[in-house]
């Protein structure tokens, strides 16, 4: 059965039995800076750099900066692509509504499910993360020993709080904590250039022979995942002032914003101990050595600012994450496919607020059965449990490019955008997206740690959950095929 020709001329979405009509997100709540700060939050540039950026150095050399210049370059490619599409999808599916518009229903609701479980995997993981840096800055700066599910548990509760109040509770968080871990990462920054770094300033860093070493693919799969979440900017639509404005500004933005900072800041880092010294200073100690550098350029009160930073910064992230997943449960139920009450928005907040409870549980008990089996927080429970969701995000943005070239060629001459960015732009982005997913699967032993039947068990979870929603849409066509119809149906003819 084909897909039906889709209609280019936007349209009220409908409204799946069983759900409110009247229970809609917030509308013009966000504007171009609210997003940005949700996306980049969501990113956690503070905790990316001090805690990967230095194996990218270790695995690839001090050629490192370039493979975040790299990735920025690709994923500004998907930009094009993806925000040509964003005039025609109108509710806050994302990746599901992307997928499902250009390369069918069955795909879209198969990419619903992958994002789902992606962003949850990415979201509960991190939990891990901030029980481990939270304990362990307690105890330094405080003297208070705790183990780190209490913290876990705490963040746990924070993040839905948070959730729970309005959006704009949730955007002026974020941009406080995003603010601060920003400017500390430009304090240490200024102060290596100020002082000329180790040897004085170089940019042997973008010099051929270690920008084109065989080593740089390594860095290239730890890049791709300090961007992780920038396309969450197409799940704000709905609650966005005048959306077709907003979300294409936002992905540049956040994109750019993170492509260029964080080549900076890496190049900066290589720069406080040289060019000859850089790769044995990750070598030592790599989860020390942006600590270590701020203490040697700026002081000892700026490393302690630093550490609980971060505990900020993960904070932060977990909050974009549940927004993100919130959202997606959100859509999913507007249209009939996940339980209705996922979509339920509060009557004060605006928020959607049973999903959001749905999420917290699920996190509550991953993170319970984790600290009971006493995995360690973040060699364990966060590399194993993040490292599907980076696979499987970047799984979907590969999809999502080619939705973005089908769906133009199925509707050409329906349109007024160029071939640039409704063919070039996509098809490119969608082969170095796919080159680049496939470096990260080669290299999983750099995220995880692992055994190679684990880091392939791991990986075998993408296809399978996007399997699974493949199967569920074609089951829903047979047994509901007045839900089926109304699947990502926004601004499509009705079939």
């Amino acid at each position: 059965m084909t897909e039906p020709r889709t209609s280019l001329t936007p349209q009220q979405p409908p409204v799946a039995a069983g759900t409110d009509p009247t229970g809609r997100l917030p509308r013009a709540a966000l504007g171009v800076s609210d997003i940005v700060f949700f996306v980049v939050a969501a990113a956690a540039p503070l905790t990316v750099m001090a805690g990967i950026a230095p194996l990218a150095i270790l695995f690839g050399g001090i050629g490192a900066p370039v493979a975040y210049l790299t990735v920025g370059v690709v994923l500004c490619l998907f930009a094009v692509g993806f925000t040509a599409m964003t005039p025609y999808i109108r509710n806050a599916g994302a990746f599901y509504s992307y997928v499902a518009r250009g390369l069918g229903r069955p795909a879209g609701l198969g990419a619903a499910l992958l994002a789902v479980f992606s962003y949850n995997a990415l979201q509960i993981g991190t939990y891990g993360a901030f029980g481990f840096f939270a304990a362990a800055t307690a105890d330094d700066l405080l003297g208070v020993d705790l183990p780190w599910p209490v913290y876990a548990f705490a963040g746990i509760a924070a993040v839905w709080f948070l959730g729970f109040r309005s959006i704009h509770v949730g955007a002026k968080v974020l941009a406080a904590l995003l603010i601060a871990e920003t400017a500390v990462l430009a304090l240490l920054a200024g102060a290596i250039l100020v002082k000329g770094g180790a040897n004085g300033l170089s940019l042997a860093s973008f010099a051929p022979s270690h920008v084109f070493a065989s080593q740089m693919s390594a860095p290239l799969g730890l890049a791709v995942a300090a961007f992780i979440g920038f396309e969450a900017t197409a799940l704000y639509r709905e609650e966005a002032r005048d959306p077709d404005r907003t979300v294409p500004r936002a992905t540049y933005l956040a994109v750019g914003f993170l492509g260029l900072f964080y080549t900076f800041v890496v190049w900066v880092v290589v720069q406080a101990f040289g060019d000859d010294r850089a790769v044995g200073a990750a070598a030592q100690n790599p989860a020390e050595m942006f600590f270590t550098a701020m203490t040697r350029y700026v002081g000892g009160w700026a490393t302690d600012l630093q550490r609980v930073l971060i505990v900020s910064s993960l904070l932060a992230s977990l909050l974009a994450f549940h927004n993100a997943i919130t959202r997606y449960g959100y859509a999913l139920s507007s249209e009939g496919v996940a339980p209705a009450a996922l979509g339920r928005v509060h009557p004060r907040h605006g928020s959607p607020w049973v999903s959001g409870i749905a999420q917290t549980v699920l996190a509550l008990v991953v993170t319970a059965v984790f600290a009971a089996i006493g995995v360690h927080p973040y060699n364990e429970f966060l590399l194993w449990v993040n490292t599907p969701g980076v696979v499987g995000i970047l799984a979907l943005q590969t999809l999502a490019a080619c939705a973005v070239a089908a769906f133009f060629r199925r509707n050409a001459g329906a349109h007024t955008a160029g071939r640039l960015r409704t063919v070039a732009a996509p098809v490119a982005a969608a082969v170095l997206l796919a080159v680049i997913t496939g470096l990260v699967c080669t290299r999983l032993s750099l995220f995880t740690g692992a055994a190679p039947v684990v880091n392939w068990t791991l990986v075998a979870l993408t296809p399978l959950v996007f399997a699974t929603g493949v199967a569920l849409a074609l089951r829903i066509r047979r047994n509901r095929p007045d839900v089926y119809a109304g699947l990502a149906t926004t601004d499509v003819d009705s079939v």
